[in-house]
C-alpha cells in the first residue's frame, strides 16, 4: 500500500475561481465549465479527520461507472475525465433539494427512517408506513425522502412533496422530474448491484439546472460515500439475527477517533499509519465489488498532485 501517494490538497492557482470544499476542489472556467478534483480527504464530525491513499480515485472512477451505466435515464454533468480524480462538468444551478432514494428501513441520522420509525414515528416525508417494521427490512415499495440541501453549513431539514411545492423550492414539473429520475436511477442501481452480489439498500441524488434549464444530474453516484451497499449472501442471516447487515465498513476512523476524544471540540490525535491503511484496502474492495472491475491505482507523476496538473494544464488558458 503506498500510502504517501495521497492527494491531500488540490491547489492550482493557474485555474481560477477556486472554491475548497471538505473532499472536493471546484474551479469555475470562463466557458462554463467546472473542474471537481476529488481529493483524498476523509470528512467527519464536520472536519477533515485524515487523507485516504486513492479515496479520490475510487470515489472518482465508481461514480465514473454509474454515470455511463445510467446515462439513458437522465442527463449528467460529465464532459470529460482528465485524470482518475478529476471530472470536468457543466456548471449548474444546484437545486435546494437532496433526494434520498431508500428501499429498507435503515439509517443513523436524525433524518432517516429508521431513527423516525423507532421513535414512533410512521407518518414521515409525506409518507405512511406500515406498522410492525424490523430494522434494515425491505420497504414495501422504494420511497423517496427528500431534504432541504442546507447551502449555508445548516442542517438538512425533511420534506414532503407537498412541502417542496408549498416552500416554491421545485415547480411542480421539476419535483415530478427529479422524482422520476430519482426512482428510475435507483431501480437501475438495484439491478446492476445485484448482479455483483450486492444490496443498494439507500443512495443520495443531487440535481441541478443547466443553462437551458434541464434537469441534470450533478456531483456523484452510487459511490460508497454517497449510498449504503450491504453483502447481499450474509443480508438474510443478519436480519434474521437483529444484526446491522454486513458492508463496506468504512467508519473505523470515524469510530476510532470517537472513542478517543470529543472530535466536534478536542484536537484530534494522531491516527495510526495501520488504520489509514485498512480503510484504503476497504474503499478499493468496495470500488472492486461495485463495478466488478479490479483497482488500478494512478501511480504516475511525482506525487499525485503533480499528476493532476500535468493532466490539467490544457485548462490553464481556458
Amino acid at each position: 500500500m503506498a500510502l504517501d501517494r495521497v492527494l491531500s490538497e488540490a491547489f492550482i492557482p493557474e485555474l481560477p475561481n477556486y472554491y475548497k470544499g471538505k473532499v472536493r476542489e471546484n474551479y469555475d472556467l470562463p466557458d462554463g465549465t467546472r473542474v471537481i478534483i476529488a481529493t483524498d480527504r476523509l470528512s467527519a464530525f464536520d472536519r477533515v479527520l485524515a487523507a485516504i491513499p486513492f479515496k479520490g480515485q475510487v470515489l472518482t472512477q465508481t461514480a465514473r461507472f454509474w454515470f455511463d451505466a445510467t446515462a439513458d435515464i437522465c442527463p449528467n454533468h460529465v464532459l470529460a475525465y482528465p485524470d482518475p480524480n478529476v471530472v470536468i462538468g457543466r456548471r449548474l444551478d444546484i437545486l435546494p433539494v437532496e433526494v434520498i432514494v431508500r428501499g429498507y428501513l435503515a439509517g443513523t441520522t436524525s433524518t432517516s427512517v429508521l431513527t423516525k420509525y423507532r421513535a414512533g414515528e410512521r407518518t414521515m416525508y409525506g409518507l405512511t408506513l406500515p406498522e410492525g417494521l424490523f430494522d434494515n427490512e425491505k420497504l414495501p415499495r422504494p420511497i423517496l425522502t427528500p431534504t432541504s440541501k442546507a447551502f449555508d453549513g445548516g442542517h438538512d431539514e425533511p420534506l414532503s412533496g407537498d412541502d417542496i411545492l408549498a416552500k416554491k423550492l421545485l415547480t411542480e414539473e421539476e419535483w415530478a422530474t427529479v422524482s422520476d429520475y430519482a426512482l428510475r436511477l435507483y431501480a437501475r442501481g438495484t439491478h446492476l448491484a445485484a448482479e455483483h452480489g450486492l444490496i443498494l439498500a439507500d443512495t443520495k441524488y443531487e440535481f441541478g439546472r443547466d443553462r437551458e434549464g434541464n434537469i441534470v444530474l450533478a456531483d456523484e453516484i452510487h459511490t460508497p460515500d454517497s449510498s449504503r451497499y450491504w453483502i447481499a449472501a450474509a443480508y438474510d442471516e443478519d436480519f434474521a439475527a437483529g444484526r446491522r447487515p454486513r458492508s463496506f465498513d468504512k467508519d473505523f476512523i470515524r469510530a476510532w477517533v470517537g472513542e478517543r476524544c470529543d472530535p466536534y471540540k478536542d484536537p484530534i490525535p494522531v491516527i495510526p499509519e495501520s488504520l489509514i491503511a485498512e480503510t484504503s484496502r476497504v474503499y478499493i474492495s468496495a470500488y472492486e465489488a461495485i463495478t466488478g472491475q479490479a483497482f488500478v491505482p494512478d501511480l504516475t507523476g511525482a506525487t499525485p498532485l503533480d499528476r493532476v496538473r500535468a493532466n490539467l494544464e490544457s485548462y490553464f488558458k481556458r
